[in-house]
């Protein structure tokens, strides 16, 4: 689930028609699912993903405010075990 907003809706790089790079966001997983079973935070996650596609991937959006639409849909995620 947190795997296909990260690749549908976040996709920084561009990768999500690739079939052989579907893995690509993986290392993103835990620390996305850390925050969903703990603090639930929006800003939290924007920060999270706003610092790997600055400090990580090396190509960040204008705006952190920009992440917000996917900080959403991660939450409306059921992650409960």
């Amino acid at each position: 689930m947190i795997r296909q907003v990260l690749l549908r809706d976040w996709n920084p790089i561009g990768v999500n028609n690739d079939p052989e790079l579907a893995d690509e966001y993986d290392s993103y997983i835990a620390p996305v699912y850390r925050i969903l079973v703990g603090s639930r935070s929006e800003d939290d996650l924007i920060e999270l993903l706003y610092r790997a596609e600055r400090d990580q991937i090396g190509m960040a959006c204008e705006s952190p405010e920009q992440l917000r639409p996917v900080a959403q849909k991660l939450l409306a995620l059921d992650v409960r075990l």
